[in-house]
């Protein structure tokens, strides 16, 4: 099919007007959305989380990072059918409401919200932790490198689109360029059967100390909330939409493109870490890469692959504030956010949004100073609620999408979500599964983040009934425009 095919079908008939799309800057490039693409596939959930997670399930993680992938992929792949339905800045939020009203806007909006801001604290705390791998920084206090980070990540985010996604591309060369360059060694040294660290590396290593399930089953569901935080990112592409030039053209092999990254990135780094040490030679709070490389007595690269990882913890700060920024203006737009969000700087950044998440990432500055041994893991845990909620509003938007289009109210472009709706139903299915293992999880914080959903679900009740009022009065203030 042409490009100018799926253009016209990228806008088939798109009679809905977000107001949170106008003011923007088609700025990003196609390199900018393929690398954002690339790194919404590879964060902080590879580099930090993937060393506790191999000590707590073995090689079993390998599964639990394909299924998670696969479902990912399918979120994103619903995404995007729909940005070539209408490309908004306003992403899964403008969607909602288009399909679902603005309660349902509202909900999507905040639990995107809590995902991301949530998401910073962690990335800040990822970022103090790597840092503090160096002893030069080891007296330095884990809240002030925390604080540092945020606020040189925050006035790059603020300057322009154009800034955000040229450091996203190179944030992005680097992360992919460490995991390639780290699988070409890993295989290299299984190739030529050198030991890392006096052990008998080779596949058998997988086998050889328990299995794949050295603790059972369990322990490999239990892992999975985490798993699933791991590929929280990939969404952003859809953000990023509403600020590319030809959307179009360069969102569906962008998406495609994630299929091969999961399979190659996640699935391989974790068998590969698998077979060049026993899996309970990692351990929490350090990287996985960091621990082999240390294992084969090179300090530098110790030092290099720190330095990579640090990276890829700023990059995911730096999405998240991207795209809070325009799902936060988005809701403000209509009314379910404060109005201080909808502003826009001379460079068109909406800059309230951005600080508004800084002012959340600033409480978890507050909470490293606090407990810097377990901020990582209690907000890990809200942030995985919050994808979740995000992951089922963009299925259940897609499903209402799929519905009125067999209605034949509007027209589904050629780029589809596969097997739909039986798709939809049970990527569902599986995110309800996630939150009763959660449940489960009594050892960790997942049983106690459970516990709070039923506050968040009132939190974003009170909410609604607070700003109800003023979306009734922009609605009514914009219907002689509609019409």
């Amino acid at each position: 099919m042409s490009e100018q095919d799926l253009r016209a079908e990228a806008r088939p008939a798109a009679a809905h007007v977000d107001a949170g799309d106008t003011g923007y800057r088609k700025s990003l490039k196609t390199r900018h959305v393929n690398m954002i693409a690339i790194g919404g596939a590879i964060g902080t959930g590879l580099f930090l989380g993937a060393g506790g997670r191999l000590a707590s399930a073995g090689p079993s993680l390998a599964i639990a990072y394909a299924v998670c992938g696969f479902f990912a992929f399918m979120v994103v792949r619903a995404l995007g059918e729909l940005v070539l339905h209408r490309p908004s800045s306003g992403s899964f939020v403008s969607y909602s409401r288009e399909f679902m009203g603005e309660k349902g806007a509202f909900v999507a909006g905040w639990m995107h919200f809590l995902n991301w801001s949530t998401t910073g604290v962690v990335d800040i705390t990822a970022i103090a932790l790597y840092i503090h791998y160096w002893r030069m920084f080891t007296d330095i206090p884990q809240w002030t490198l925390a604080l540092i980070a945020l606020a040189v990540v925050v006035a790059v985010n603020l300057i322009s689109v154009r800034i955000f996604g040229e450091l996203e591309f190179w944030f992005s060369i680097v992360k992919v360029g460490a995991l390639v360059a780290f699988l070409c060694v890993g295989i290299a040294l299984l190739v030529t059967g050198h030991d890392v660290g006096g052990q008998d590396s080779g596949p058998m290593m997988v086998f050889d100390h328990g299995g794949v399930f050295p603790k059972g089953v369990l322990p490999m569901l239990v892992v999975i909330q985490g798993v699933v935080f791991a590929y929280a990112s990939t969404e952003l592409v859809g953000v990023a939409a509403g600020e590319t030039e030809n959307p179009e053209k360069v969102m569906p092999k962008a998406i495609n493109s994630i299929v091969w990254r999961i399979l190659v990135f996640y699935v391989g780094s974790v068998l590969l870490l698998a077979m060049l040490l026993p899996w309970n030679a990692y351990r929490e709070g350090q990287s996985p890469f960091v621990t082999v490389l240390a294992k084969l007595g090179v300090p530098a690269a110790g030092d290099v692959m720190n330095l990579i990882v640090l990276t890829a913890a700023l990059s995911s700060l730096n999405s998240g504030l991207y795209s809070t920024g325009r799902i936060l203006r988005s809701l403000g737009t209509a009314g379910s956010a404060p109005r201080f969000t909808t502003a826009m700087s001379r460079s068109q950044v909406p800059y309230g949004g951005i600080l508004l998440t800084t002012g959340v990432c600033v409480l978890g500055v507050g909470l490293n100073a606090w407990v810097p041994e377990d901020a990582f893991e209690i907000v890990l845990n809200f942030a995985a609620i919050g994808i979740l909620g995000t992951w089922a509003m963009i299925m259940i938007t897609h499903l209402l999408f799929v519905r009125r289009a067999r209605d034949g109210r509007l027209s589904r472009p050629s780029f589809r979500l596969p097997g739909s709706p039986v798709t939809e139903a049970v990527t569902l299915a599986f995110l309800a599964s996630v939150v009763v293992l959660m449940w489960f999880d009594r050892d960790g914080a997942g049983h106690t983040t459970v516990m709070a959903v039923p506050a968040i679900g009132a939190a974003l009740v009170i909410g609604w009934f607070c700003v109800r009022g003023r979306v009734r009065a922009v609605q009514e203030a914009a219907t002689p425009l509609d019409e």
